[in-house]
């Protein structure tokens, strides 16, 4: 599905939807507790449902609820299972060491570009501490043996779901520590996964009988970005001003750009990217440093932010670990997602700020997770058609 978006601003009410980091997080703790779970998280996304879908291959029982789930906890775990990753990183990253801890003969299903982002060192690391890995198929991976008890070791700057991974695996593994060496990336994420363990009151997991998924900033400052370039009549709903979400930066990070383009690091916030991106080409630009890890997301960031303020009418240029954007305004034009639900919904927002419309190529790619993203731009007046290709 394409979609041409005409150029006006936003204005009126609009919900985000929940947490997909922390839903990822809340249902594996709720897999592994001792009792039944509540799960309030009433919109769910594709990565969502991946992560519940493994779950289920791995012997509990999650029942979708008109507020989010039920989930049953497993009670014998299998010893074969097939795990239907999708696309999502998170589920594979989470749960490769998990079956491993386990010692769960596994074979993870993987789509997109998932069979393509790093899982090195954490591949090494796992086959050092007692499994074997390997790739029986272009698009799967199989994971055998049992990881032992011991001190495991992670370089802390290539992923930070390599370290949550590790974390859940090691709850399980009695008398284990893990050492995180190197700079930290995204370390609100781990902060995220410590705070999940400790509600279910690891490594025990104690199920709290209700928990509810708070708010998404990383899809809220699409529309905080939104409102910043002047669509400031949008009322934005459920995200949480106390949140440990690394995204909720955005808050702090826009009024930045209004300086005569600012140096902002990426580490902690890889997410934001590409709507800081569209923000700062429509003011004086930006220059994005430790952008690295932006190459090995849903698509190559780098190479599709700039490819998307180009398309856009503006300037962007990279080096290996900067991202130039320059303050040119932009005017609209076609942009390819490339399969990229945030080049997606940093598009969309592009076009409050465009003087000729704004087309989106394969813009259901929102759905792995912003499922609901073009109904709510058309409840706050946004204008655009479908094409089904």
């Amino acid at each position: 599905m394409d979609i041409t978006i005409q150029p006006r601003l936003l204005r009126g009410n609009v919900s985000v939807p929940p947490s997909k980091s922390m839903a990822h997080r809340y249902l594996i703790c709720a897999a592994m507790a001792d009792n039944p779970t509540q799960l309030i998280c009433p919109e769910t996304n594709a990565d969502i449902e991946a992560t519940a879908q493994c779950l289920r291959a791995l012997g509990a029982k999650i029942i979708p609820t008109e507020t989010g789930y039920s989930v049953f906890p497993i009670s014998n775990f299998p010893s074969t299972a097939t795990l239907p990753c999708g696309e999502s990183g998170a589920t594979l990253r989470f749960l490769l060491p998990i079956v491993g801890a386990l010692g769960i003969d596994a074979t993870f299903l993987l789509e997109g570009r998932l069979p393509h982002r790093p899982l090195s060192p954490l591949w090494e690391e796992m086959e050092r501490m007692g499994c074997r890995l390997s790739r029986p198929g272009e698009n799967t991976i199989r994971c055998t043996g049992k990881l032992r008890q011991g001190q495991y070791s992670i370089d802390g700057g290539i992923s930070s779901q390599f370290v949550s991974g590790l974390l859940f695996a090691l709850s399980l593994l009695p008398d284990s520590t893990l050492d995180v060496i190197g700079k930290q990336e995204s370390t609100s994420y781990i902060a995220m996964t410590k705070a999940a363990m400790a509600f279910f009151r690891a490594p025990n997991y104690h199920s709290p009988g209700r928990v509810t998924v708070e708010g998404d900033w990383s899809s809220g400052a699409f529309w905080v970005a939104a409102a910043y370039l002047g669509s400031d009549g949008i009322c934005i709903e459920n995200l949480h001003d106390g949140s440990i979400q690394g995204d909720r930066a955005v808050l702090d990070l826009l009024p930045l750009l209004a300086k005569e383009r600012p140096a902002i690091s990426a580490s902690d916030i890889p997410d934001l990217i590409p709507i800081l991106s569209v923000v700062a080409a429509a003011n004086h630009g930006a220059v994005f440093t430790d952008i690295h890890r932006l190459r090995y997301k849903e698509s190559d960031r780098v190479a599709s932010v700039i490819a998307m303020i180009e398309s856009l009418g503006g300037k962007a240029e990279a080096t290996e670990n900067t991202l130039t954007v320059h303050g040119t305004g932009l005017c609209g034009g076609k942009v390819d997602s490339r399969n990229d639900h945030r080049i997606a919904m940093s598009a969309a927002i592009s076009a409050t700020v465009c003087k000729t419309p704004v087309t989106i190529l394969d813009a259901e790619c929102v759905k792995k997770s912003y499922p609901n993203f073009w109904e709510d731009y058309y409840l706050l007046g946004g204008k655009y058609d479908q094409f089904l290709r």
